[in-house]
């Protein structure tokens, strides 16, 4: 009898056994020390059990409000900032028409401009960018031992994925580009700076060109330096034979004229497209943030209800059977 009562509190047994007006027959007293044994299952235990449960169905439910905003938010930017990509297309085309556009021309200096994103939890799209980044370093080694690469970072997140392989070659980095919203005068001021910091013959711009809201192409653009252009092998990839120059300027400083703005309207271009990516990988992955914060709250919703009603139907049991044995 001590065993079935052994899960019931001593107060509740004394209720009991008023009731059933059996306070001066039944030894209480071996009742409470049975409910005191430390091998038994302590009263309430199942309580702070379901309390720990709803604290994490508390905190999944915030996480599932969280990512479902942050989906809201990037939808509602994607459109606008499709439109300036889809726009800024038509700049950048003419110039690789006109100067070319050919990733696997060799030359002892190469710089590779990288765009990432200032944020995370956007998918996989700053790693992709940092994957293509190391091939074009580990393709200009392999070529020859002597040639010298450098990093450009534009985005917080480029730099933290390349850092710990290639800090000493990183030459100069861009944050917080988006922090006032992407512009041609912006572009125009980082393509200066890097003009001005870094000698090259080949730059590679590593960026992310937007497909769709859920998929990407990882894009390399060329853009050769106005000596490589110069060159015999230059003269191959670029078609400025067919173009007759007109006017007093010299073609060498024309053909730079040319160069700096084909930089400065490719870096635009490819500052859009990355963005627009990154808006369409962050809707994506918060979606599918949203929709597994929902199941995992669903199978907590389902434990805790198992479990409540395990606590009551047992409690229930135990009160009939402590009734039905005072009773026999």
């Amino acid at each position: 009898m001590a065993t079935r009562a052994g899960s019931l509190s001593s107060f509740a047994v004394r209720r009991l056994l008023e009731r059933k007006g059996h306070v001066g027959s039944v030894p209480t007293r071996g009742w409470s020390v049975a409910l005191e044994r430390k091998d038994l299952t302590p009263f309430g235990a199942r309580c702070v059990s379901n309390q720990i449960v709803r604290a994490r169905m508390k905190s999944v439910n915030n996480i599932k409000k969280i990512t479902m905003a942050m989906k809201m938010v990037a939808a509602s930017k994607l459109w606008t900032m499709q439109v300036k990509a889809e726009k800024s297309r038509g700049m950048w085309q003419p110039f690789t028409a006109l100067l070319g556009d050919e990733p696997s021309i060799t030359s002892p200096k190469k710089l590779v401009v990288v765009l990432a994103s200032d944020k995370g939890l956007c998918g996989g799209i700053n790693s992709t960018s940092a994957k293509y980044s190391r091939t074009l370093f580990k393709m200009n080694k392999l070529a020859a031992e002597s040639n010298e690469t450098k990093f450009v970072l534009i985005g917080d997140k480029g730099k933290a994925q390349l850092q710990r392989e290639y800090s000493n070659h990183f030459s100069s980095f861009f944050t917080e580009t988006q922090k006032e919203g992407i512009s041609f005068t912006q572009c125009a001021m980082i393509s200066d700076a890097i003009l001005k910091d870094n000698k090259y013959d080949a730059l590679h711009l590593v960026f992310n060109k937007f497909e769709s809201a859920v998929s990407f192409m990882p894009t390399v653009a060329t853009i050769l330096s106005t000596a490589t252009l110069e060159t015999e092998e230059g003269q191959k990839v670029c078609n400025l034979n067919s173009y007759e120059f007109e006017g007093d300027e010299i073609p060498s400083d024309m053909l730079m004229n040319l160069a700096e703005f084909q930089m400065a309207s490719v870096i635009y271009n490819a500052m859009l497209e990355n963005a627009t990516s990154e808006l369409g990988a962050r809707m994506s992955a918060m979606d599918n943030s949203t929709r597994n914060a929902g199941d995992v709250l669903s199978r907590l919703t389902l434990s805790y209800n198992r479990s409540r009603q395990t606590a009551i139907t047992t409690e229930l049991i135990e009160i009939i059977s402590g009734a039905a044995a005072l009773e026999g």
